[in-house]
């Protein structure tokens, strides 16, 4: 039996006939979400400039799938259209050559995948005080493997990112997987502060960096008008994970003892790690293309294929070039945050990301102060923001979908489900920040409410009221912004999901450090106040992009096209 009775596949042979065949296709248009430089080269696409996508181009199968006239125009085609007229219009390559069901495979591996990083933060906390008390140390030593796991949950993803960007997705997950599994093996065993700390921070750098190839997968496989639900999807893993990780770590800890923390996330890990090495295919658009490439690399099949590909190699050797891997450069994350427009985009995700994270740091020190609760008890309270997140998932991805296409109809814009959207022609940032802008008026409100209810010390239910409503509305629209983030970025979007990684923990670091403090000093009504209200002040930025930032993704990609044909200048003079 091979992978194929098992898991829909796209094999080398069929890859490598659609290849062929959509190679003899024209008139690909230049898109910012078009089949990439590398896809070009290898499936011999050659773009034609100017050409706009025809509404013959649309898949139905897609189009039935969303039960909506996504023409855009709202006027339908030539009732009697010309048949020899039908049969010359070329429909260029698919932006994803993936079935709709292994589409679903791998975005729910990469669910799993994101339930990681969040999980290896949060199923910590409830064992605090059970190590220091059996390393001998002071509850503020084991406060700092927490600084120094956030440090490198900040290093980690840009180096990584980048190298998931450059040699696909495939090695990057493993490479990390594997450094998270040999880190919790270590933690379990370990007995003395020192391995602690540093194991802590293995631990980090390989459960961090799976956040941006996350991102980079569902950016891969899903074009625009449909990536809010399969971003949606994705982000059920990074946002329920806070909510259900103490849950799990209290359980753990109370029944089996603190090393059953990390013995759990170990099998967790593996067991994810057993299929995606055997089954989930490459899917980074440098490597494969839009999936109809096959990988030249051992690295970037999986041990099914690569097995078949042993027992019976291709007859016929590959057109396609060779990949020149090079260092991962970690400053390409500082590029993308030196954009206008992404940093303006990066900053106000972290405001946002604020809001709510730090009611959940703070959630089990403030209920164990008022309500005198255990540590079972104070994590099954997190519970109603993994709820709320829940239901955030359930509606965004719809939401997200929606109004891209009322953006579309209102502008005039065919929508593209089979080869993707140009998005130079679209204002893609006003379709994914106008829903922001209601969810983010009522977590603003919802989270001033909640640190006055604590001040005031009221009723239990009042504040896991209010927590419900931050999960669902404040970071659901942290979830939308980072939609964004890698509509903004599709060249890179590892490395653009990296660097808004980077500047959300260098500030998290040091707002989860002074937290304390300032709920000493101003009380929890005036604290969680100040942090909703920096939302509101900041709130221009989603102006500015809306209005502005249009011009500016129009700079970047000039300038990208400029360099590129200085580059392939270059090579040509000294090839000649």
């Amino acid at each position: 039996m091979t992978s194929g009775d098992l898991l829909p596949s796209a094999s080398p042979s069929t890859s490598t006939s659609t290849g062929q065949q959509l190679s003899r296709s024209a008139g690909l248009a230049d898109r910012s979400l078009a089949p990439t430089a590398a896809e070009k080269e290898l499936s011999g696409i050659l773009p034609a400039a100017g050409h706009e996508p025809s509404p013959a181009a649309k898949s139905p199968s897609d189009d039935d799938d969303n039960g909506d006239d996504v023409s855009g125009s709202g006027s339908g085609p030539d009732p009697c259209p010309d048949p020899e007229s039908l049969a010359r219009v070329s429909s260029g390559p698919a932006y994803s050559a993936f079935s709709k069901s292994m589409k679903r495979w791998i975005v729910a591996m990469a669910t799993l995948a994101g339930f990681v990083s969040p999980m290896s933060a949060n199923i910590y906390f409830p064992v605090l005080n059970p190590l220091a008390a059996e390393l001998g140390v002071s509850v503020g030593l084991i406060n700092l493997t927490l600084t120094t796991y956030m440090i490198f949950q900040a290093l980690s993803p840009p180096i990584l990112g980048d190298f998931g960007d450059m040699a696909g997705r495939r090695p990057a997950f493993i490479i990390c997987f594997v450094i998270y599994i040999l880190a919790n093996l270590g933690l379990a065993l370990q007995s003395n502060y020192a391995a602690l700390l540093v194991l802590r921070m293995l631990q980090s750098a390989g459960s961090s960096g799976t956040l941006a190839l996350c991102f980079a997968v569902v950016a891969d496989v899903s074009v625009s008008a449909e990536r809010g639900k399969y971003m949606a999807i994705m982000g059920a893993g990074i946002n329920i994970g806070p909510a259900l990780s103490p849950v799990i770590g209290g359980l753990l800890s109370q029944y089996l003892g603190w090393r059953a923390v990390f013995w759990f996330c170990l099998i967790y890990s593996g067991t994810w790690l057993v299929p995606f090495v055997l089954f989930i295919p490459e899917t980074c658009r440098n490597v494969v293309g839009n999936g109809s490439v096959p990988p030249q690399n051992w690295m970037n099949m999986t041990l099914v294929d690569y097995i078949r590909a042993r027992r019976h190699p291709p007859t016929e050797k590959s057109a396609a070039p060779k990949r020149k891997l090079r260092w991962p450069n970690p400053l390409s994350a500082l590029k993308a945050v030196l954009e206008k427009d992404m940093s303006m985009l990066f900053f106000y995700n972290t405001l946002i990301y604020l809001a709510f994270i730090l009611v959940i740091v703070t959630l089990s020190t403030q209920f164990a102060e008022i309500y005198h609760y255990n540590e079972l008890q104070i994590g099954l309270c997190y519970l109603p923001f993994g709820l709320g997140c829940c239901c955030a998932i359930a509606v965004q991805g719809r939401i997200l979908d929606w109004n891209y296409r009322r953006t579309a109809r209102k502008i005039d814009f065919t929508i593209d489900y089979r080869r993707g959207d140009d998005l130079s022609k679209f204002p893609i940032e006003k379709a994914r920040i106008q829903p922001v802008v209601p969810m983010l008026a009522v977590g603003v409100a919802a989270t001033i409410a909640y640190g006055w209810v604590l001040q005031a010390e009221t009723n239990l239910a009042g504040p896991l009221i209010l927590v419900f409503v931050i999960g669902l509305c404040v970071s659901g629209s942290f979830s939308i912004l980072n939609t964004l983030i890698v509509d903004l970025y599709p060249d890179a979007p590892a490395t653009a999901v990296a660097a808004n990684n980077l500047v959300r923990c260098v500030f998290g670091a040091g707002c989860t450090a002074g937290i304390e403090y300032m709920l000493k000093a101003f009380g929890r009504g005036w604290t969680y106040t100040f942090w909703a209200l920096l939302l509101v002040v900041f709130s221009p930025i989603l102006w500015i992009l809306t209005t502005r930032g249009p011009g500016w993704r129009e700079e970047r990609r000039l300038k990208k096209l400029q360099a590129k044909a200085k580059k392939e200048a270059r090579s040509s003079l000294s090839s000649g």
